[in-house]
């Protein structure tokens, strides 16, 4: 049970950081294309890589690590949004733009 609150609370932290971020970073560009979520996963895939490298060289906690990985992390991190997005984009036909942020993400 103790597991599984530090990974809620590390979701719910991470999703609000992950709203925030994304404004943030979109709110820089004048541009339908999905800056903010393009980032928010990028830095998650980033700080996930950290988590798990910090690990092998010396052991995290495995509540640390579910907290920071599986949780802020997993919160973080959205692979809904990214499918969404490219959606609207294919949509809109902007179809390079599309396979761009496929191939970015990728």
């Amino acid at each position: 049970m103790k597991l599984m609150l530090l990974i809620g609370i590390g979701s719910f932290l991470g999703g609000i950081c992950r709203y925030l971020f994304a404004h943030f970073i979109q709110s820089k560009y004048f541009s339908d294309f999905p800056y903010g979520t393009l980032w928010v996963n990028i830095t998650g895939c980033f700080m996930i890589g950290l988590v798990f490298g910090l690990n092998a060289k010396a052991a995290i906690p495995v509540e640390w690590r579910l907290f920071l990985a599986t949780g802020f992390c997993g919160g973080f991190t959205t692979f809904s949004a990214f499918s969404n997005e490219t959606l609207a984009l294919l949509r809109d036909g902007q179809f390079w733009s599309a396979a761009l942020y496929v191939l970015l993400i990728m």
